[in-house]
């Protein structure tokens, strides 16, 4: 391990509460979950570790975790699934979790990669479905998947067969998942807590989006060709490149690279219009983000965004440069309709906050723990 960090109010003792050992890593959208969830479950009697795989999380986002309640941070160095080489090393990579879970004490293990539940664990495992290669391909490529997409997709399918409980965060995705793997998945729709400081008078006279630039799965693209036809530029926070060498150059695009939380919550207390021409999002948080901000939403007519954001958003057809442009627009020039849009958002984002979220997931672990309890004793 490459480091380690605890909180101040981590206890560590056996008084009825979960020790709950999670998986996570600092690319993507997942580091800010398990923070988030890590947060809210300290309210339910459960003390995280987490564990970091795949490259080191930056100093903004060990920061960050310092001030979630009991938590512990720490680094592996162990690979990622989906930048790992061979099975070989991905199996080794889950025998070393479950080494780290039985060591850490854990009662319950809650891995954000399927694929490690490849292994043996000695308590229960819940497996959160994010996403995957195979519901990647089939919403942005299409057609056969290639031979290293196809491994690892059979390294997910058999994860997903081993875990005790398989989550995903929005119905949408569920569907696909057991089209994919064969096995219904529990929903439990992602959650964030809203930001304390008031909103600025006047909103600002741009749009915005937020994510994995490079990823071809965000579309941001179809964002860049729409920018020339937009009354307001548009500003986008995230990578241009990717641990796995895809990169992306948007000329028409007012990039920042990637910004902290702290900034990034300062830029939407603007309520810039969000867009968004994802091609494939299984819940999005940054759009949430936005939403919880009052930022009126322009999104893709995907399944994902349909199911969380009907009747709070407006919708464009993925590849239409075109409307996103014109919808854009229409917000810009009719500033009732802007708030109005804002307020719908920010309203509906109330659904998915961290409380409901970390209830949910606190009584997955404690049901499966019971079970595993009950068919312990029974054995004995």
């Amino acid at each position: 391990m490459a480091w380690t960090s605890s909180s101040s109010t981590r206890t560590g003792r056996d008084d009825g509460g979960i020790e709950l050992f999670m998986t996570a890593d600092a690319v993507g959208g997942v580091f800010q979950y398990a923070l988030d969830l890590a947060g809210g479950l300290a309210a339910h009697d459960v003390r995280t570790t987490l564990a970091l795989l795949g490259p080191p999380a930056s100093e903004a986002q060990r920061e960050v975790a310092t001030n979630v309640p009991d938590l512990r941070l720490i680094q592996t160095g162990l690979p990622l699934d989906w930048l790992t080489d061979d099975l070989r090393s991905a199996d080794d990579a889950a025998a070393a979790v479950a080494e780290l879970a039985n060591w850490h004490g854990a009662h319950v293990v809650h891995l954000n990669a399927p694929a490690l539940a490849c292994a043996t664990y000695d308590v229960p495992v819940v497996a959160v479905l994010h996403s995957c290669l195979a519901s990647w391909w089939d919403a942005v490529k299409q057609g056969e998947l290639p031979d290293d997409f196809r491994w690892r997709t059979a390294l997910t399918a058999h994860g997903v067969r081993c875990a005790d409980a398989v989550v995903c965060p929005s119905a949408a995705f569920a569907a696909s998942a057991r089209k994919l793997y064969g096995r219904k998945p529990r929903v439990v729709h992602n959650g964030r807590t809203p930001p304390r400081a008031a909103r600025l008078d006047h909103p600002a006279k741009l749009a915005f989006t937020a994510g994995r630039l490079w990823d071809e799965g965000k579309n941001v693209g179809v964002l860049d060709e729409a920018v020339p036809m937009m009354d307001v530029p548009l500003v986008a926070a995230g990578p241009l490149e990717g641990p796995n060498g895809a990169n992306i150059v948007l000329p028409n695009i007012r990039t920042l690279g990637v910004i902290g939380e702290r900034e990034l919550r300062a830029r939407l207390e603007g309520r810039p219009i969000f867009v968004s021409a994802a091609l494939y999002e299984p819940f999005g948080l940054a759009v949430l983000e936005a939403a919880q901000a009052g930022c009126p939403l322009v999104l893709s007519d995907i399944p994902t965004f349909r199911e969380l954001w009907d009747g709070a958003a407006q919708f464009v057809a993925p590849d239409d440069a075109h409307g996103f442009a014109g919808t854009v627009n229409r917000l810009v020039r009719d500033p009732l309709l802007r708030a109005a849009a804002g307020t719908a958002a920010r309203t509906r984002s109330e659904r998915y906050s961290t409380e409901a979220m970390a209830s949910r997931m606190a009584e997955i672990y404690r049901s499966l723990r019971g079970a595993a309890a009950h068919k312990s004793g029974a054995a004995a």
